[in-house]
């Protein structure tokens, strides 16, 4: 049995002062995709911000590819999030950077120093989300949904071991959000494991997989057909 890409044992979740989820025990292993389901408020985005560093893990233990939450230090945080990636429900693009731009910006920033390697590598994501033709854009020249694609790309740059999605088609439209969900099982049937953060109960229907649900302060499976 492989080690697991995340484990939390007796785990709590604060948001500011708050514990938000109690005693969380959760295994999620290489290759999963997993939806986090729950109403505003119960925790979902503040476990997602536990994962990638946003907020400390103050209480039980926690592991996530390869790093020890609890004793993540600011200096670990870029590391760690070099092994993630993290899409956003509202792309958080660089608005005054094209699209090539906004794409150096993040290899530049996570330590990439040679030009042709990075013009590469920018190519294959776009390719990877059938966005190549917008390398020259500017995100207001997107649609929202070509934005979500390029945002599933930047998080596609330095080969992560996990994709966090943070409610990633909660600005979206029924049909764009399918499209987006298409492209993120894709990305999962390659092996990568999928962690998302979702209120959209159709989606889950539609794209059937592990659920867990986020409610009164603690996290739990549910059988799909209950959702």
């Amino acid at each position: 049995m492989s080690q697991p890409i995340l484990s939390l044992k007796n785990a709590t979740i604060y948001q500011e002062n708050n514990a938000v989820l109690t005693d969380i025990d959760l295994d999620v292993t290489r290759g999963e995709f997993i939806y986090i389901i729950g109403k505003t408020g119960t925790g979902k985005s503040s476990l997602m911000k536990t994962l990638y560093g946003d907020l400390k893990l103050q209480k039980g233990e926690g592991e996530f590819v390869g790093y020890e939450l609890g004793k993540l230090k600011e200096r670990d945080i870029p590391y760690l999030r070099r092994k993630i990636g993290i899409i956003f429900q509202d792309f958080k693009l660089l608005p005054d950077r094209s699209v090539h731009e906004n794409m150096l910006f993040v290899l530049k920033a996570t330590g990439w120093k040679e030009k042709t390697e990075m013009e590469v590598k920018i190519a294959e994501v776009l390719d990877k989300v059938g966005m190549k033709q917008a390398l020259g854009k500017m995100p207001h020249q997107l649609s929202g949904g070509e934005q979500q694609r390029i945002a599933v790309a930047r998080a596609l740059l330095n080969d992560p071991e996990v994709i966090l999605a943070d409610e990633p088609t909660g600005n979206l439209d029924p049909q764009t959000s399918v499209e987006v969900m298409q492209l993120l099982r894709q990305i999962n049937q390659l092996g990568k494991t999928i962690i998302m953060a979702t209120h959209d109960y159709a989606l889950i229907m539609k794209f059937p997989a592990k659920t867990l649900k986020c409610d009164e302060g603690t996290l739990f499976e549910v059988v799909q057909r209950t959702v």
